[in-house]
């Protein structure tokens, strides 16, 4: 064993023997403190506790949760001072792990139900609703959710443990939208439009459908989407548009109504619009237009009314008794996205259709249609 009496750590192998700690020590660097007995190694920024004569065993480094290095290691361990817990550092899960806990992985996610369909026009001369927007739920960064909510929490899952994704359709004519899931979160398909017959009133839903002349709009659910539009017992009839994420379908009468906006989400990396509400149809003119983010396009006395777009949950247009159809359009498939650390290799089951890139530091996975399950590893 080599020896030193001195403060200098000028020796560079062995143990120095000090009653103090060298000036200028070597990553490496072993000293034994004789007046304390303790013994402790140079980490190349801190001295780190290895053991004592007194049996007290290891001490870790330590600090808070903001003193946590910017550039961890694998396997790199502390005592948060924070949560008053040692924890270690998983490279594979770009995250700190408590020593008494399983590694846990927090998915942010982004879960849109499908659209409902728009309002059937019986051939009475009237306009008809726009379908509501697919039920929206949000918890990436701090994007807001459906019908006004704010960020919802990050979902914690477990690695190699499967859990469930479905994809709802949109709804078709004067049908209610298919519910949207990832594991314990569900998003309610957007509400029908009113028909032009008995049927007025909105369908309810994620949004909720607009309605017919003289008829209540459907209802949102609560922080998933908005209500439907009414609309008036007035000439020229024209119907309400359909709810969307982050508005109500506006009210039918004169002028027809428009499908409520949706919201934009950057949870794939750029702002993508989602959510939408379907318009109005009339029975004369121009059809209501869509929400941003999907909301198809009511008829006219030219034209037919328009689908919600794939993918984002937007309502269908509702008919008009002008045009060559007497039925409202599809509202626009669901999507269920998630995105988590990068160093996770995802597994997705058969029955699901899904994509999966790499956006900075994570990944995103975005399943687009199907009932299945995914995991992680």
């Amino acid at each position: 064993m080599a020896v030193s009496s001195t403060s200098s750590g000028s020796l560079k192998t062995g143990v120095c023997l000090s009653t103090d700690r060298p000036d200028n020590p070597f990553t490496g660097q072993v000293i034994f403190e004789t007046d304390t007995g303790k013994v402790f190694v140079w980490a190349g920024s801190t001295w780190v506790n290895i053991g004592d004569t007194s049996g007290e065993g290891v001490q870790l480094p330590s600090g808070t949760t903001a003193e946590r290095p910017s550039s961890p290691t694998a396997g790199q361990m502390r005592f948060n001072e924070t949560t008053g817990e040692p924890e270690w550092y998983s490279s594979s899960l770009g995250l700190w792990v408590n020593f008494r806990n399983a590694p846990i992985i927090e998915i942010a996610y982004l879960v849109i139900a499908g659209g409902g369909g728009g309002g059937v026009d019986v051939g009475n001369g009237g306009g008809t609703g726009g379908g509501g927007a697919g039920g929206y739920r949000n918890s990436y960064s701090s994007e807001e959710s459906g019908g006004g909510a704010t960020t919802e929490s990050l979902l914690s899952v477990d690695p190699n443990t499967n859990y469930s994704v479905t994809v709802g359709a949109g709804g078709s004519s004067m049908t209610q939208g298919v519910d949207s899931s990832f594991h314990t979160v569900t998003t309610v398909g957007g509400g029908f439009g009113g028909a032009h017959s008995a049927s007025a009133n909105g369908g309810s839903g994620g949004s909720g459908g607009g309605a017919n002349y003289g008829a209540t709009g459907g209802s949102g659910t609560a922080n998933q989407g908005f209500d439907g539009g009414s609309s008036s017992y007035a000439a020229p009839y024209n119907g309400a548009g359909g709810g969307g994420a982050s508005a109500a379908g506006t009210a039918g009468g004169n002028p027809v109504g428009t499908g409520g906006a949706g919201l934009y989400s950057s949870i794939t990396g750029s702002p993508v619009p989602r959510g939408g509400g379907g318009g109005g149809g009339a029975p004369g003119g121009t059809g209501g237009s869509g929400g941003v983010g999907g909301g198809g396009t009511g008829a006219g006395s030219s034209s037919n009314p328009s689908a919600g777009s794939d993918n984002t949950g937007g309502g269908g247009g509702g008919a008009g008794v002008s045009t060559t159809t007497l039925s409202g359009a599809n509202g626009g498939s669901g999507i269920v996205i998630l995105r988590y650390p990068g160093g996770l290799t995802p597994t997705v089951s058969a029955g699901l259709t899904a994509t999966t890139t790499t956006v900075g530091d994570d990944k995103v996975t975005v399943f687009t249609a199907g009932t299945g399950t995914v995991s992680w590893a």
